[in-house]
């Protein structure tokens, strides 16, 4: 009986550490005046965890088509400040309604009306930012960046409490599995066939 009590209080002290951990994106903010040196930073973290570019390709040829604008795209994420939800829309139609937590009282996320700038990071664990990992996601899961460092990114089990909540530093935070099917999509699509409004 001891020590099923021993393990029961382990396992709630781990699970209270686990869900204290932030990712390093929940801490991210988007205006610090070196955020293009972070960004970098982060860029060469991924490439040497992952083998993988943090860039999404362009298709010479696409550039050449005209480029699409919200709804006559083919994903369009419209993210609502006031009603805390990100509306994803595949082909015209309303397919998901996300809670979010956009940018808490002096973080303001900026309103924004484009495509994804192209950098876009899968599940991977930093060595540099080691805490907040998910269900072997790793601690910075699936962030898509809008423009600078603002992106729509999962967050940690701490905070998902807060979706639907301003709480952010500025980005756009979802449930990491919603952060994953938009990250598929994005890729799937390419960032011209994409769109973001926050308003």
């Amino acid at each position: 009986m001891k020590a099923l009590i021993f393990t029961l209080a382990l396992t709630i002290l781990s699970t209270k550490t686990y869900a204290a951990k932030g990712n390093f994106f929940d801490e991210l903010d988007p205006r610090a005046p070196d955020i293009e040196k972070t960004l970098l930073e982060l860029d060469q973290d991924y490439v040497n965890q992952t083998g993988l570019s943090p860039f999404l390709e362009i298709d010479p040829l696409e550039e050449l088509l005209p480029s699409c604008y919200r709804n006559s795209c083919k994903i369009w994420a419209d993210i609502d400040k006031n009603a805390q939800r990100l509306y994803l829309y595949i082909d015209g139609v309303l397919t998901y309604t996300w809670k979010t937590s956009t940018g808490k009282s002096g973080y303001d996320t900026p309103d924004m009306d484009t495509h994804p700038d192209g950098r876009i990071y899968d599940k991977y664990t930093s060595t540099k930012y080691p805490d907040g990992d998910y269900n072997g996601l790793g601690n910075m899961p699936y962030a898509v960046f809008i423009r600078g460092g603002y992106a729509i990114h999962g967050t940690t089990r701490g905070n998902w409490s807060k979706l639907g909540h301003p709480a952010s530093h500025g980005c756009i935070r979802v449930h990491p599995d919603n952060g994953h099917i938009f990250n598929i999509l994005v890729r799937q699509n390419g960032i011209r066939q994409v769109w973001v409004t926050i308003n």
